[in-house]
């Protein structure tokens, strides 16, 4: 029996679900755009764990979700995890942020981009089929009229995520949708992060670091 814990704190919304083998047990999460995932978090697993009945010690890995995203919400997710795989001595699961917002979306055909707000035209993006096997992997794509128009030619695009929103005006093939709702969840990652704790597919504690696709850039107020 495999109890995975699992955190997603890539975007604003900060969650936290519980699955066993796969299944969800219990998950809370909150979507703010003021990014309260530092006051929160904790609480939230406490939460999830005394809704399920289950203890720390009886946890046999910790998932998180490894962006992109946010770089501060990134490093209080993933520092949360090692934290707790240290102390515990279980394993750490990385899963990919866009692929479990992906996982969100079913479509009969086409492909399903989700994308999230990278500042400016440019947002974080990849491309999945109807059975959500990856067809581009995750970049950083500057939106411009002809962005991934080689698939609305074939067929219907469903672009979803926060970055969804500023393509709504560029992108004007009738078959591109948009659906700027979709945030990503910890309730996503169960299969893909059991999946990965039967293969023995785990991170290095000590080292692992999110993907951040960018380096972060500290703004310098002006005077």
């Amino acid at each position: 029996m495999a109890l995975i814990l699992q955190l997603e704190t890539a975007s604003t919304n900060c969650s936290v679900s519980l699955a066993r083998e796969g299944e969800l047990l219990a998950s809370k999460e909150h979507n703010s755009p003021s990014f309260s995932h530092s006051e929160q978090l904790h609480l939230f697993i406490s939460e999830v764990l005394e809704e399920a009945g289950v203890s720390l010690q009886q946890l046999n890995a910790i998932a998180v979700s490894k962006g992109p995203g946010s770089y501060t919400g990134l490093r209080i997710g993933v520092s949360a995890a090692k934290g707790l795989c240290y102390v515990l001595d279980i394993p750490l699961i990385s899963t990919a942020t866009l692929k479990g917002m992906a996982l969100q979306k079913e479509i009969a055909s086409g492909v399903v981009i989700p994308m999230l707000d990278a500042r400016r035209m440019e947002v974080y993006a990849a491309v999945f089929d109807a059975d959500h096997a990856e067809v581009v992997p995750t970049k950083a794509v500057i939106i411009e009229p002809a962005s991934f128009a080689e698939f609305a030619m074939k067929g219907k695009v469903c672009l979803v995520g926060s970055g969804a929103a500023k393509c709504m005006d560029v992108l004007t093939h009738p078959n591109f949708s948009f659906d700027d709702s979709l945030i990503p969840s910890s309730k996503t990652m169960s299969m893909e992060a059991y999946r990965k704790y039967q293969q023995g597919s785990f991170e290095d504690v000590a080292y692992f670091e999110p993907y951040y696709l960018k380096d972060f850039i500290l703004q310098q107020k002006k005077k």
